[in-house]
């Protein structure tokens, strides 16, 4: 399949240092191009890559202090687009800014949605694209639109690869906690010295303070820093974190916002060091409480400090356990595969219309591709370029020319129409009682 993949300019991709979306795309694309798949990447040029990687910054945006980031992300846009016939799907991690271009583009795009989704402007940006093919990262990021007629594909959990992170069997001795992200209030580093201070365990600090953030750090976080026992170590990059992951006795995640995912937790759990967190966002759907981790329900220090007396009772190598099962680049990967293939589905049924519907009026994937897995990318790359054609056949019906050059789409699977959200909920139970 040949899938452009677009990155946001304000980090590398991979990230050098602070960066979760650009951490995930890598993670996606990298595992894309391992199983066949001919990716481009639209990225920074500082990023490395095994896709084909078309440069649309010099390196990113945040660490150069660029001016005004939004003109060159509408600049890598009209690109993407202005290549569209080259890919058979687009799949942008840039949010609403793709929909303006993806609304007149015939190679369908399909937009994960990285961010929060309960702010008023986000909202009125959406109900005015309805039509715009759209992934979630967590079932709980969606719940603030219920109520819009979006056009959800699916929610795929974001991946990590497992090499970058080491499993670590016992924490450091003497132990320490880690706090790891950025400096914010709705990610409770205050909270977290608090904790680490009433526990009596040293407390390691590497995260970032954005400029937003600058006025309310410097009044409420930095002062705190000369407190016995905390250590604040700034930005770190991959190796860094996961040395400082692996090591610890617990990462705290004392948030106080409706977290879209968090990719930390599970670079944590795969390190095999357990998450304590207040409840809020994707916890739930990301920490077994009582086997990967403990969830604080009642958002207090008291119960954070009580819950660390526990920690060492669950068991590391089931955090492992957990997300080699669910949160692997592999995983997300393979959920990807199944979205474009609804997605191409989808965008050849919109535009060949009912003549090749199936009986019951719906076009499905096995439809389109036939048992062996054939077909779809041929034709819709056929109709795009004007050559797909429709005849009467014996019984009068319309039916397709298909192009046949015998390839096949990614590995072969066939999937139902519905099956990707079936992928995504196999196995998947948030009262799952634990870990295997």
């Amino acid at each position: 399949m040949r899938i452009a993949q677009i990155a946001p300019l304000y980090e590398a991709v991979p990230p050098k240092l602070y960066g979760g979306t650009e951490r995930v795309v890598h993670a996606l694309v990298e595992e894309l191009v391992r199983r066949g798949h001919e990716v481009t990447l639209f990225a920074t040029a500082d990023s490395r890559t095994s896709a084909r990687l078309v440069p649309m910054a010099e390196g990113g945006l945040r660490l150069l202090g660029t001016k005004d980031p939004w003109a060159l992300h509408v600049a890598m846009l009209e690109e993407v687009y202005a290549q569209a016939d080259r890919f058979d799907v687009i799949h942008s991690h840039v949010d609403y800014l793709t929909f303006p271009f993806a609304r007149h583009s015939p190679t369908p795009t399909v937009t994960t949605l990285h961010g929060r989704l309960d702010l008023p402007e986000t909202r009125r940006v959406l109900a005015r694209f309805p039509e715009q093919r759209l992934v979630s990262i967590s079932e709980t990021q969606r719940l603030p639109l219920a109520d819009l007629p979006l056009r959800w594909q699916a929610t795929v959990y974001n991946g990590i690869r497992l090499e970058h992170f080491p499993f670590r069997a016992e924490p450091d001795d003497p132990p320490y906690l880690v706090f790891l992200g950025r400096i914010s209030p709705e990610k409770g580093p205050v909270q977290a010295i608090e904790i680490a201070r009433r526990a009596g365990i040293p407390l390691k600090i590497a995260a970032k303070i954005d400029p937003a953030d600058r006025e309310w750090a410097e009044a409420n976080f930095l002062p705190l820093l000369g407190t016995p026992g905390i250590e604040y170590l700034g930005e770190v990059n991959e190796q860094q974190k996961a040395e400082l992951l692996g090591g610890a006795l617990a990462l705290l995640f004392p948030i106080n916002w409706p977290e879209p995912f968090g990719l930390v937790m599970i670079e944590s759990m795969a390190c095999g060091t357990p998450v304590v967190a207040f409840p809020g966002g994707s916890v739930d759907e990301i920490v077994v409480d009582g086997v990967t981790g403990l969830i604080c329900r009642s958002h207090t220090i008291d119960e954070m400090v009580a819950a660390l007396k526990r920690i060492e009772q669950l068991d590391r190598a089931a955090c492992r356990r957990h997300v080699e099962r669910y949160f692997s680049s592999r995983v997300m990967a393979e959920r990807y595969e199944a979205v474009y293939r609804q997605v191409l589905a989808e965008s050849l049924t919109e535009q060949l219309g009912p003549a090749i519907a199936g009986l019951d009026g719906r076009l499905t994937t096995r439809d389109l591709i036939g048992r062996d897995g054939r077909h779809l990318l041929l034709t819709a790359r056929a109709l795009r370029n004007g050559k797909t054609q429709q005849a009467p056949d014996e019984k009068g019906q319309a039916s397709l020319d298909w192009y046949d050059d015998g390839r096949h789409l990614g590995d072969g699977h066939v999937t139902e129409r519905h099956d990707v959200a079936a992928l995504n909920e196999q196995d998947i139970d948030r009262n799952r009682p634990a870990a295997d």
